[in-house]
C-alpha cells in the first residue's frame, strides 16, 4: 500500500477494533434481556440490538473519518465523498442471537477503490477478535493465524450457510448433501463472517455459501487472504463482495471444493 493508505489503515484498524468492542458490549448487555424482534423477511430477522450496535459503530466511524462512505446492513449507505467505504454487519447471525445460540459476530471492513484493506470480525460471546490489514497477515487476539494444511476434501471439515430465501434452500441442501459424502463433516453455524474467520484460523478447512451480502464477507475475505487461503466465486474466479457466491479454503483443497459445487448455485 502507499504511505497514505498505510497511515489510514493504521488509524482505521485502531478505530475498527474500538468500534467492534463497543458494539460487542452492547450485544452482551442486551443478550440476557427482552428485546424487540422484527422481520425483514420470512426468515430474516432484525432486533433493536442490531440497530443499537450499528448506530454506535456509525457514530464512532463518522467521528474518526467524517468523509468516508459507510454502509450498514440495517441503515443502508451514509453518503461520503472519499474513495473509502466501510461495510458494517452489527450482528452477523441475528437468528442465532435471537434464539440464544452463541454463534454470532460483529463484522467491519474498510474498502478502498474495490480493495479491502482492513477487516475485523469480533465474537462477543468468546471475546475473540480476528483482524487483518492488507499485506500484514491475519491475527486472532494478537496471535498470527494461518489456514489449515489439510490436503484433501476427504480429510476436511467444511461449513456452509442456507439462504434467507426459502425457495433456494433445496438447492443449498443438495450441494451440502453431495459434499457430505466426500468430507469428514459439514457445519452450518449461521454466521458467514465467523465461518470465514474460522477458515482463516484453520478451525475450518473450507466454507461455501451463496446469497450473501457485502457486509457478510468483506472482513472475512481479507482474513482468509491474509492467512494464506484462497477465496473465489463458485467458478474459481476472483471473488467480488458485491456478488453473493463465495468459496473459501486453504489453497490445497480449494480447487477440489470448486469441482464439487453446483454451477447452478451462482447468483
Amino acid at each position: 500500500m502507499s504511505l497514505e493508505k498505510d497511515l489510514i489503515a493504521d488509524k482505521a484498524l485502531d478505530v475498527a477494533i474500538g468500534a467492534v468492542h463497543f458494539a460487542g458490549r452492547i450485544i452482551r448487555d442486551k443478550s440476557a434481556t427482552v428485546f424487540r424482534v422484527d422481520h425483514k423477511g420470512a426468515a430474516d430477522l432484525v432486533t433493536e440490538v442490531d440497530l443499537a450496535a450499528e448506530k454506535a459503530i456509525i457514530a464512532i466511524l463518522s467521528q474518526a473519518f467524517p468523509d468516508h462512505r459507510i454502509v450498514g446492513e440495517e441503515s443502508g449507505p451514509c453518503p461520503g465523498e472519499s474513495d473509502y467505504t466501510w461495510w458494517i454487519d452489527p450482528i452477523d447471525g441475528t437468528t442465532n442471537f435471537v434464539h440464544g445460540y452463541p454463534f454470532y459476530s460483529v463484522s467491519l471492513a474498510l474498502e478502498y477503490l474495490g480493495e479491502i484493506i482492513v477487516g475485523v470480525v469480533y465474537d462477543p460471546t468468546r471475546n475473540e477478535l480476528f483482524q487483518a490489514v492488507k499485506g500484514r497477515g491475519a491475527f486472532l487476539n494478537g496471535t498470527s493465524i494461518t489456514v489449515s494444511a489439510v490436503e484433501t476434501l476427504n480429510d476436511s471439515l467444511l461449513a456452509t450457510g442456507f439462504p434467507y430465501d426459502r425457495g433456494k434452500r433445496e438447492e443449498a441442501l443438495n450441494i451440502a448433501a453431495r459434499l457430505l459424502k466426500l468430507v469428514q463433516g459439514v457445519r452450518r453455524d449461521g454466521s458467514a463472517a465467523l465461518d470465514l474467520a474460522y477458515v482463516a484460523s484453520g478451525r475450518l478447512d473450507g466454507f461455501w455459501e451463496f446469497g450473501l451480502k457485502p457486509w457478510d464477507t468483506a472482513a472475512g475475505r481479507l482474513l482468509v487472504e491474509e492467512a494464506g487461503g484462497k477465496i473465489s466465486d463458485f467458478h474459481g474466479d476472483l471473488f467480488d463482495i458485491r456478488r453473493g457466491a463465495v468459496v473459501a479454503a486453504n489453497s490445497l483443497i480449494h480447487a477440489e471444493l470448486i469441482d464439487n459445487l453446483a454451477p447452478a448455485a451462482l447468483n
